[in-house]
């Protein structure tokens, strides 16, 4: 059984932890990175989660963090599940709580993660634009889904 839980005391341990499972979850979903690019940007990810508002960590019944998501607002930042437990309903577990709790209604998905597109539409969030490019200025469209 999944603890969901959100952390407020957030470790050098603890981030270092969820930086892996950011890296394994991205290499495995992220296919149009190069190992360049998600090394390149996994120098950004450690204060990306010292910093969102609300970091929200599922831990494995070993108390190991296979999963984490981000809020700020009512914005979904950052969603990412190590691949071993993708498909376990976690995805749609976290979802649920920060719509429940933080009152989640917008996030920004890649364009080139289908399969990220497709579990959002999913739980009910519909596209509303696009932009050609990510909030670095990087050249990944992003697709900004609104829940309807």
């Amino acid at each position: 059984m999944m603890k969901i839980s959100e952390i407020q005391e957030r470790s050098p341990a603890l981030i270092a932890k969820l930086t892996a499972v950011w890296e394994k979850s991205v290499k495995a979903t992220h296919l149009f990175l190069s190992a360049t690019e998600i090394a390149e940007i996994k120098k950004d990810v450690p204060q990306a989660l010292r910093t969102i508002p609300h970091l929200v960590v599922a831990e494995n019944e070993h108390q190991r963090p296979v999963a984490f998501m981000g809020v700020a607002g009512q914005m979904l930042e950052m969603l990412f599940i190590a691949p071993a437990d993708r498909g376990s309903g976690l995805g749609r577990q976290l979802i649920q709580y920060g719509i429940d709790r933080y009152g989640i209604t917008v996030l920004a998905v890649n364009e080139q993660n289908p399969a990220a597109k497709g579990f959002y539409e999913h739980m009910g969030f519909r596209v509303e634009k696009r932009t050609d490019r990510d909030e670095q200025g990087r050249p990944y469209p992003l697709l900004y889904m609104k829940l309807k």
